[in-house]
């Protein structure tokens, strides 16, 4: 009874005390994730594709790139970069200055960050060259799981919000019509909302052009409505099984 009396006092005291200090870290000496509502640690990208794109950064692991994203950001250095690199069921790639994979901004390359998260759906990770340490400003936001890169590419990031605009950026290689990211910010220094990409007016072509020597192109007649028939009743149709391939 004793005993029992002891269990009860024991989970009592367990569930008595803050959730922060339930907390437990499973890896001794790792470094905490930022939590969630965390806004000096999400970046948001207000995408052409029609909405905003709410990414968790993740300076626990990667905090060079975090801070690089943040500095270039608040520089306006993504304003208006397209995804020039969109491989279906793979990634989109951005943050190109140039527009064709071989850009960057002015600031140093960085050393790699390779880390323990997954190149899984929604992933952000930090493109590179050939080198390891040659990441600048370029990242890419994985469709599907593409595990083979991981600890040899730097995650920094995870989308947590507004994947169904990354999903509908353009692909292409590049891209005939690439998305582009209209703004980029850090939550909080306090954004405005979203704000749609601006419809282009179609070209003004001018009057119409008559050749020379052309005849005017004779006015089109209506067709005569034939006479109207009894409706009959449409034939029963066959409900069939099955799924069409």
């Amino acid at each position: 009874m004793r005993l029992f009396s002891g269990l009860l006092a024991a989970l009592a005291a367990v569930f008595a005390a803050p959730v922060s200090a339930q907390v437990v870290d499973p890896v001794p000496g790792r470094p905490a994730p930022p939590s969630p509502t965390d806004k000096t640690n999400i970046w948001l990208l207000d995408l052409s594709t029609g909405g905003r794109v709410t990414i968790l950064l993740r300076p626990d692991v990667a905090p060079k790139m975090v801070e690089r994203v943040k500095t270039l950001t608040r520089q306006g250095f993504y304003d208006g970069l397209t995804f020039h690199r969109v491989i279906d069921g793979f990634m989109a790639q951005g943050g190109d200055p140039k527009g064709d994979g071989t850009g960057g901004s002015p600031l140093p390359d960085l050393e790699a960050e390779f880390n323990y998260l997954p190149h899984v759906r929604g992933a952000v990770s930090a493109a590179r060259a050939q080198e390891k340490n040659s990441a600048n400003s370029q990242f890419f936001i994985v469709f599907q799981p593409r595990l083979q890169l991981d600890k040899d590419y730097t995650v920094f990031g995870r989308v947590m919000d507004g994947m169904q605009h990354v999903d509908a950026i353009e692909r292409g290689e590049p891209p005939a019509s690439p998305s582009r990211i209209l703004k980029a910010y850090i939550a909080s220094d306090n954004p405005p909302a979203y704000v749609p990409a601006p419809v282009q007016p179609a070209a003004d072509l001018g009057a119409p052009v008559t050749l020379p020597g052309a005849t005017a192109a004779p006015t089109p007649r209506a067709a005569p409505v034939p006479p109207r028939r009894p409706a009959r009743a449409a034939p029963a149709r066959r409900r069939t099984t099955g799924t069409r391939r």
